[in-house]
């Protein structure tokens, strides 16, 4: 076949560099990959999105990821053999949103079958969390001036950190693949179902792991985690707003540090894609420890775990230990 979180700024940014290709996923990377193979041919946004094709495509599947593994998504360009990926696949699994550079390569195709995520669940407006930054009146001019496009990518598109929605975007893409090849649909809804389940029982494994800790509050450098926050009770405070590299005011630092006494907060989590200097500029300044809570954009040698279930679930562990779990 052919086939108190972040918010996504609504502009493309400087072209992706890589930061560490030790640890591949599953999925490929290689455009002579792609296109015209016996398979079901789908091109995948980024790590998240090339797992459930994978998951629910299994052996008639044929995966590629745009984003390299350890390439910080949100900075993807679309190279021009990229587009040429995407017009010869059978099919485009991607998050509206999250990747802009993405979005308009996709409109801008000819394949038949295109995917978005952010249509399969519902997004929710998590509110900006940026606190004390230079400039911000300038800022907010700005954001008047483009009012409507803001709109679209107000939404907080980390979904695929809530076991629950992430099951109700598998169940979407399943039914997208069966329409798309009927021959295999009985295979593809009997891989999703299966999917499925397994994110339920990783939903009550985080139900029953976090529901009696000491505190509900966590630090984060990126504010990836408000619907996992909101699903199990939690209170994320994310320490940069938009850019999880940019350094937090001194008045930011002072109301974290005061917050950590207040609300019994041990750690401040940083990840695998991005500096961690700020995440530990603020735990040695309050007293803190530091861990990572892998917001699972890429699989790198640096993941804990092989892939999305492996790493969710060192997560969890480190949100028990974090929030002292009973």
């Amino acid at each position: 076949m052919n086939v108190r979180r972040r918010l996504i700024s609504a502009t493309a940014v400087t072209a992706a560099t890589a930061l560490g290709l030790g640890a591949l996923s599953a999925c490929s990377s290689d455009s002579a990959a792609t296109g015209n193979t016996d398979k079901f041919d789908v091109v995948a946004s980024f790590y998240p999105m090339a797992f459930l094709a994978e998951q629910i495509g299994g052996d008639h599947a044929n995966v590629t990821s745009l984003t390299e593994p350890g390439q910080e998504p949100h900075d993807l360009e679309i190279s021009t053999k990229q587009r040429a990926q995407l017009e010869e696949a059978d099919a485009a699994l991607y998050l509206k949103g999250l990747q802009p550079a993405v979005d308009e390569a996709v409109s801008q195709t000819g394949i038949k079958t295109k995917i978005d995520a952010a249509t399969l669940t519902t997004l929710e407006d998590h509110g900006n969390t940026e606190h004390d930054h230079a400039g911000e009146e300038g800022h907010a001019e700005e954001e008047k001036g483009h009012a409507e496009e803001e709109e679209e990518h107000a939404r907080d598109p980390h979904i695929w950190l809530d076991p629950v929605k992430y099951a109700e975007v598998a169940e979407g893409v399943g039914k997208a693949f069966e329409k798309a090849d009927p021959d295999h649909a009985a295979d593809y809804k009997k891989n999703t179902a299966a999917l499925v389940e397994k994110l339920n029982g990783l939903n009550g494994e985080f139900e029953n792991g976090l529901k009696d800790t000491k505190t509900k509050v966590f630090f984060t450098n990126h504010a990836a985690f408000g619907y996992l926050a909101e699903r199990y009770g939690l209170t994320q405070e994310a320490i940069s707003g938009l850019d999880p590299e940019s350094e937090p005011s001194a008045a930011r630092v002072r109301e974290l540090q005061q917050e950590a006494k207040a609300d019994g907060v041990t750690t401040v989590f940083y990840e695998t894609l991005v500096s961690d200097k700020t995440a530990k500029t603020l735990a040695k300044d309050a007293k803190l420890k530091t861990d990572v809570l892998d917001p699972l954009e890429g699989i790198t040698d640096k993941s804990r775990g092989d892939d999305y279930f492996q790493v969710m679930e060192a997560n969890l562990k480190a949100l028990q230990a974090a929030l002292g779990a009973k």
